[in-house]
């Protein structure tokens, strides 16, 4: 008797929750289309994030001229391609004058390092370094004078997979257009999406949307300043240890930081070689070494709970899961959508479990 309630019960359940079938199968359509999809993912991303300030530009206006959409959408962009050249423009030639100073210093690195530790290893264990720094230093010239060769090495194989080349450059053009189209619309799209979800879904609909764009926009807002603060102090602290390359080793290991233990290892990584090469004992790496342990312990104990917290709900383990799972399937762009997507499979997965607990299905 008690066998047909239950199965209405599971129907109702499942009618419930049809937007999380739809989901799904919009999920798997994407999974398909996804080689020609990245550009228009990245500027999705993109244009969700920035249409806020654009938003917030529209209102702005001096006397009776109003800043319009399309100018926000422009100055936006401008903000964006701005901040990008200006960190490649502080990233490259360090790293450029850098790299020259470590082909320097490698030689002579290499030669104090035999010169303490190789007495200790031909006494305890009869072993001697092979390596002499004058060798290093010849290696290291004749490759630097062939150096041009390999612009030729990277065009001859450019030339072989022309198409694929084709395909990068077409993606890393198309980009700025989607993102532009997709920004200055994007209230407009909105709300043709809202229009067209059946009526009976649409309360249901709206509650969960807005829900997912509440936990993502503090989920940013908290990891951006998460990202500036400790890109500000991985470069003051590592510019008070001394080491040379302060400034660009800071801002990759602090803006590395929405890819969890990411920005911290390779900071670290980075770090060690640098300082190796510039300095002569082992004490000196000391200041390197308390910077990021220092950073680590204000990023997780203080900064991460302050400014982002528990906002996206979601266990670290998760997140880190949710982020190898994202990169392993989708790539860069999976890496992107990963937190976005863990954000809204949460939220739908806290309906589900109060639909659940609210049926005849758990109650009876």
């Amino acid at each position: 008797m008690t066998t047909e309630p239950k199965k209405t019960a599971a129907k109702n359940l499942f009618i419930d929750n049809r937007w999380l079938i739809i989901t799904a199968i919009f999920a798997f359509i994407i999974y398909l289309l996804l080689p020609i999809l990245t550009p228009f993912l990245v500027a999705a991303i993109l244009a969700y994030m920035c249409d806020p300030l654009v938003d917030r530009l529209c209102l702005v206006g001096v006397g009776k001229f109003m800043i319009g959409r399309t100018l926000a959408t422009v100055l936006v962009m401008a903000g964006i391609f701005g901040i990008i050249t200006l960190l490649l423009l502080i990233l490259i030639p360090l790293l450029q004058k850098e790299s020259l100073l470590i082909a320097e210093r490698l030689p002579s690195t290499i030669n104090n390092i035999r010169a303490t530790v190789e007495p200790w290893l031909q006494s305890k264990f009869g072993i001697s370094f092979a390596i002499d720094g004058a060798q290093i230093q010849d290696i290291i010239t004749k490759n630097w004078k062939t150096a041009g060769g390999l612009l030729g090495d990277v065009l001859i194989m450019a030339g072989n997979n022309g198409m694929a080349l084709v395909g990068i450059i077409a993606n890393i053009l198309l980009l700025p257009v989607v993102l532009f189209y997709l920004l200055r619309d994007w209230d407009v799209f909105v709300a043709r999406i809202g229009q067209l979800i059946p009526r009976e879904w649409h309360d249901k609909t709206a509650t969960v949307a807005s829900e997912i764009d509440q936990v993502l926009a503090e989920f940013l807002r908290g990891q951006l300043s998460v990202m500036l603060a400790m890109s500000a102090f991985y470069a003051i602290g590592l510019w008070f240890a001394g080491l040379d390359m302060a400034l660009p080793i800071g801002l990759v290991a602090g803006l590395l930081g929405f890819v969890p233990y990411l920005g911290f290892a390779l900071g670290v990584v980075l770090a060690l070689v640098v300082a190796a090469l510039q300095f002569t004992s082992f004490g000196q790496l000391i200041p390197v070494l308390i910077v990021f342990s220092l950073g680590q312990l204000v990023e997780s104990m203080v900064l991460t709970p302050t400014l982002v917290g528990d906002r996206i709900g979601l266990h670290p383990v998760v997140v880190i899961f949710a982020l190898l799972a994202g990169g392993q399937l989708f790539g860069f762009a999976g890496v992107l959508l990963a937190l976005p997507v863990s954000a809204a499979i949460a939220v739908g997965l806290r309906h589900t479990k109060d639909n659940y607990l609210n049926s005849d299905t758990y109650l009876n």
